[in-house]
């Protein structure tokens, strides 16, 4: 052996560089090689997979950017997309061959496709970071998720809408503090859900619209050295626009925050339902029953029937509420742009969309099933002095300032408490014992239906608006 290859092979021995991961992107920069706990706590495959498809959108999105800008020449952009073809396919058949070196679904595609085709899917990556990315993807499983969510939505209100017609004859007591204040219809209380879940859906496609902008082309931080026509881009992934800082738009985590506010609003309403649900099936109230298939029963007590999909929506109203503060709280101290933190937004956004998802959908059918006793409610509605407020409206008619009718009023409930009496148990003569106001027709506002009749205003609870509501709110829907 000469001299120069026996000082060569001395230059460079064997065992001092051990071998690095080719799989890592960035490895290059590296001495040594990730540490299998690093890789475990930093790898994100578990929860991201769910991206795979809007990943391949964009990559052949970008490909063909890339292909327009002559980066790629046509063959190989042809090769890369039928390669990111074959990889959705082994990934939709369960057959795509993960490793533990696959870091997150943006490497772990890569790393196949370039299997699959060769070097030239190395290409791909040109122009573009993970940072630009996965910020794509979220938002295209938002457009895609928050869609599912609002039909779900719609099917939900539908069977509200169906109660609420099939009842406009039942009366139930409306309720301040939880004690019985006015008659209304039951109708006009499911209607009040409607009205939430109206507000609900706005606030969902308003973050829709907000997130319709495309992050593609905004590289790491500062932008991409490629001409890439973010616009045709745009279009082709089905964007109304292009975020106009690069900057901004690999740090923005506000739509997903967005999203997470209005899905807390929105669980929020479910779980005032719950805490109805819960405690009109209970046997203290037994205004309705809850059908068996959306119920369980004890392990110790065989009489039981609990109301376990109302009481586990309002448990996990919680949950969503946790996934907002803990993305505000992630977000709040990062300095511009990206920054490892913002991974932890997947799995709150994920679990989130899940939860209400699944909520919205469980209780569509819930409702459905729904057994409204209308004589329990009718008992409850029209007792517990409900009719006092007519009472003293009534003296208001007749000229007396309404904080004069409420006091007199007052003490004539008062009254009917100390002798165990119902209002409408009350004779002429008793009433004018309290006020020489009280004529002849005053004790023909003691009734429920002319309570709930009365209120014929825009909102209110007469049988004509109520009605009225409903056909406009079915006439939305459809």
């Amino acid at each position: 052996m000469s001299m120069r290859k026996k000082r060569a092979a001395r230059s460079v021995p064997k065992k001092t560089r051990p071998a690095r991961p080719a799989s890592k992107p960035w490895s290059g920069r590296f001495r040594d090689p990730t540490h299998r706990l690093a890789k475990t706590f930093t790898a994100s495959l578990s929860f991201d997979q769910r991206l795979y498809k809007y990943d391949i959108q964009g990559s052949i999105a970008h490909c063909k950017a890339l292909e327009l800008a002559n980066v790629l020449l046509h063959r190989e952009a042809s090769a890369i997309i039928r390669g990111l073809g074959d990889v959705r396919a082994e990934i939709e058949a369960g057959r795509f061959p993960f490793v533990p070196e696959d870091e997150d679904i943006h490497m772990a595609i890569e790393r196949r496709l370039t299997e699959l085709i060769g070097p030239v899917g190395g290409k791909l990556h040109t122009g573009r970071s993970r940072n630009d990315q996965v910020a794509l993807d979220i938002r295209m499983y938002l457009r895609d998720a928050l869609g599912s969510l609002l039909g779900g939505l719609r099917r939900f209100q539908h069977a509200l809408l169906e109660q609420a017609r099939g009842h406009l004859d039942v009366v139930m007591p409306g309720y301040t503090h939880l004690q019985r204040a006015q008659p209304v219809l039951f109708s006009h209380h499911l209607l009040a859900y409607m009205e939430m879940l109206e507000r609900d859906k706005g606030r969902l496609q308003d973050a829709l619209a907000r997130l319709d902008v495309m992050p593609l082309g905004s590289g790491a931080l500062a932008g991409t050295n490629y001409l890439l026509d973010r616009t045709y881009m745009a279009r082709l992934l089905g964007f109304s626009g292009v975020t106009e800082n690069s900057l901004d738009a690999v740090s923005d985590r506000d739509f997903a925050i967005e999203v997470l506010a209005a899905l807390s609003i929105l669980m929020m309403h479910l779980s005032r339902l719950s805490e109805e649900l819960v405690l009109w099936s209970s046997q203290e109230f037994q205004f309705v029953e809850l059908p068996d298939r959306f119920c369980t029963g004890s392990s110790m007590m065989p009489q039981k029937k609990n109301p376990d999909v109302p009481e586990l929506i309002r448990g996990k109203t919680g949950r969503v509420y946790g996934h907002l503060l803990g993305l505000l709280t992630t977000l709040k101290g990062l300095p511009l742009t990206y920054n490892r933190d913002l991974q932890e937004d997947k799995e709150a956004l994920f679990d989130a969309v899940d939860t209400v998802t699944a909520s919205v959908e469980v209780y569509a059918e819930l409702t459905k099933g729904l057994t409204i006793h209308r004589a329990a409610m009718a008992r409850a509605a029209s007792s517990g002095y409900v009719l006092a407020t007519e009472l003293a409206d009534y003296l208001v008619t007749k000229g007396m300032p309404f904080r004069q009718a409420h006091e007199t009023v007052g003490r004539i409930v008062r009254a009917c408490l100390d002798r165990k009496r119902d209002l409408r148990e009350l004779a002429l003569s008793d009433l004018r014992a309290f006020s020489d106001r009280f004529e002849k027709d005053a004790l023909d506002v003691l009734t429920v239906e002319g309570a709930i009749e009365r209120k014929a205003q825009i909102g209110g609870t007469a049988r004509k608006k109520v009605e009225a509501r409903i056909k406009a709110l079915e006439k939305a829907l459809a």
